[in-house]
């Protein structure tokens, strides 16, 4: 692998980044589970940029509903190339549960996201040049130290953070100005939108509070170093 050139990449803006990455890797894929910074980033590259690169999503088959209408929403007026995974062996809640059993995020959440999430982006990345998340250093301790490009020694590609040095109110504010589609759980009291038997909603500052409440995780991890 050689030196990524992170100096000059945080130098650029958010579009700046997105429009360097998606000319300097050929084989490039936005994963998004339409969070506020996902849908910020799809804006900027599918409506300002102009490019249509392959868009992942993880339908782990426990999405809340606003979730999925929002996927639709995008699809449908943005014209995404969405590529959607989902468990194995698996196309409804239903069919999940017959093949693993009940309330698994209870018994084995580790085992839960494997399933849901670990397996379907290891497949969904496997042989590109590079991903582009919405990671920011201001959501959590463990992203605290995220660069605007870096190598996933994980997945073997490179990973770009075009929001990394953004505030929440960054984010927000490009949703306001710009009329972006959003989830609208987030305005009744859910900082952080996952799946939904392991999301509630939060007060406070932490932006990544209601998630796993009766846990100490923090991640899933599909940014797992490991």
């Amino acid at each position: 692998m050689t030196e990524l050139p992170n100096a000059e990449y945080e130098q650029l803006d958010a579009r700046g980044r997105l429009e360097r990455a998606l000319d300097e890797y050929d084989d490039t894929v936005v994963a998004s589970s339409f969070g506020l910074e996902d849908v910020a980033i799809l804006d900027i590259v599918y409506d300002r940029i102009g490019a249509r690169p392959p868009v992942v999503f993880l339908d782990t088959l426990h999405h809340f509903d606003e979730t999925l209408e929002l996927v639709d929403r995008f699809e449908d007026e943005y014209h995404l190339d969405l590529r959607v995974y989902k468990p194995d062996g698996a196309e409804t809640r239903e069919e999940f549960e017959e093949e693993y059993g009940e309330r698994l995020w209870d018994r084995d959440v580790e085992r839960y996201h494997e399933l849901t999430k670990l397996r379907q982006i290891d497949e969904a990345l496997e042989g590109r040049d590079a991903w582009v998340t919405g990671i920011r250093r201001e959501q959590a301790e463990t992203r605290a130290d995220a660069d605007a490009v870096e190598w996933d020694g994980a997945h073997g590609l490179v990973k770009v953070n075009p929001l990394v040095d953004w505030t929440r109110d960054d984010v927000r504010d490009y949703i306001e100005e710009n009329d972006v589609p959003y989830n609208p759980l987030h305005d009744r009291g859910y900082p952080s939108i996952g799946d939904k038997p392991l999301t509630e909603p939060a007060e406070g500052d932490d932006e990544r509070a209601g998630r796993w409440s009766d846990s100490d995780k923090t991640e899933c991890g599909l940014h797992s170093e490991e």
